[in-house]
């Protein structure tokens, strides 16, 4: 494949704001967890509790994510994407506000990542089912893999400069720089024009969940793999996110886990360079085989928590990730009904993060009962038995693309 092929989805000028949009809202939003985290750590220094303020983001988020998947399939979706990004330039400022001026307290934080977690339930279908839109279908993993490529980039800037942020001035700021990427990106996201999709009939909310059920029910691969990362997100985050930034702070620090995660999404980065040339056959099959990436720096941040071999394994583990996200949006993209796209997202959605909170919620205590590096060790073991279980699946190994015509 060559360049011209590579780059091919950058000709049209809706594409253009999308792939703008998602490179500036990335860029704060890359900033936002690790802000968040040791801004909850300073507050009250537990495990338990960062866990809780995480938790309040993602059960809304899961809550509503089949309300969200219904309007992006009813209404224009660049009006969609419009009005949730600056929603959560709101409650990013508000955050960042309370930060700064030292009003900040745990309650307030559940409360606003509570409502930030409402927002990206809508954020999320809409964002994810408008690339068949703005593109043309023979193009639709180079244009993911862009997509992948001005996200990626930019969370390998971001937790570097947060890290940096959160020592020198402190996290407010850097949620400050999350609001006003999302209000830019806003701006992005309204000039899109994407028009709502023609409706034969007026249809209740109800039978729309229904029909958007039936076709994800309907294709053993897709029940399947969002089964098997109901159980893997919430281990990732438990480790990752939750036990993390508690054993860097234990050992190393939180600047070299700055590092940790900018090598992932370096790893992530380079993948999308690849993946714009390299045609996936079989997406799901080497995406799954990527995803066994991810097993190693866990295990690592418990068996030795240092710095250079987490580097390096989350580097691979980045990579493995990437060729699993690429993988998956063209599959669904390829062989989901357009028409339906937003509420199969919202399905996957839904039972990929339903567990993360219960994740997130078991972690601390768990780590307090047990220790925090054997719990990342044995979370580790189970992350490679789910994925090898998911790849005995016929159905996901051997899911192959649709035959497109190459694109003029």
């Amino acid at each position: 494949m060559t360049t011209g092929q590579a780059l091919a989805p950058l000709r049209d000028r809706r594409f253009r704001l999308l792939f703008a949009g998602r490179i500036i809202s990335t860029l704060g939003s890359s900033m936002a967890p690790i802000a968040i985290a040791f801004a909850v750590l300073d507050l009250s220094d537990s495990a338990a509790v960062l866990g809780i303020v995480l938790t309040a983001r993602s059960v809304p988020m899961v809550v509503f994510m089949l309300v969200g998947g219904v309007v992006a399939d009813r209404f224009s979706r660049s009006a969609v994407l419009q009005t949730s990004h600056l929603l959560s330039a709101l409650t990013q400022g508000v955050v960042a506000y309370l930060l700064i001026a030292g009003h900040a307290e745990v309650w307030s934080l559940v409360v606003l990542e509570a409502l930030n977690g409402t927002v990206v339930a809508f954020t999320f279908p809409a964002l994810s089912s408008v690339v068949p839109a703005v593109v043309d279908r023979a193009v639709l993993q180079q244009a993911n893999a862009l997509l992948a490529f001005s996200r990626n980039g930019m969370v390998v800037i971001g937790p570097t400069v947060a890290t940096v942020l959160v020592v020198t001035v402190g996290s407010g700021w850097a949620i400050a720089v999350d609001a006003l990427t999302w209000l830019v990106a806003a701006w992005c996201m309204g000039r899109l024009q994407v028009p709502r999709l023609e409706r034969t009939e007026t249809t209740s909310m109800v039978h729309d969940l229904r029909v958007g059920w039936g076709e994800f029910v309907s294709r053993t691969w897709v029940w399947v793999v969002v089964a098997a990362f109901s159980v893997m997100n919430a281990i990732h985050v438990g480790l990752w996110s939750t036990l993390g930034p508690v054993i860097a702070k234990d050992t190393f620090g939180p600047g070299p886990w700055g590092w940790v995660l900018s090598a992932e999404a370096i790893g992530l980065l380079l993948m999308t360079v690849v993946l714009m040339r390299v045609r996936l056959r079989y997406p799901l099959r080497a995406g799954m085989l990527g995803m066994l990436a991810l097993a190693f720096p866990f295990f690592m941040l418990g068996f030795d928590p240092s710095v250079l071999p987490l580097v390096l394994l989350s580097f691979a583990g980045g990579a493995g990730m990437e060729v699993f996200g690429i993988g998956w949006s063209t599959a669904l993209q390829e062989h989901i009904p357009e028409a339906v796209l937003s509420r199969v997202f919202s399905y996957d959605a839904l039972g990929s993060f339903v567990a993360i909170p219960v994740g997130q919620v078991l972690v601390g205590p768990l780590a307090e009962l047990f220790g925090a590096r054997e719990v990342a060790m044995g979370g580790a073991v189970v992350y490679a038995l789910v994925v090898a279980s998911t790849l005995a699946s016929r159905s996901v190994r051997d899911l192959e693309r649709v035959q497109q015509p190459t694109a003029a």
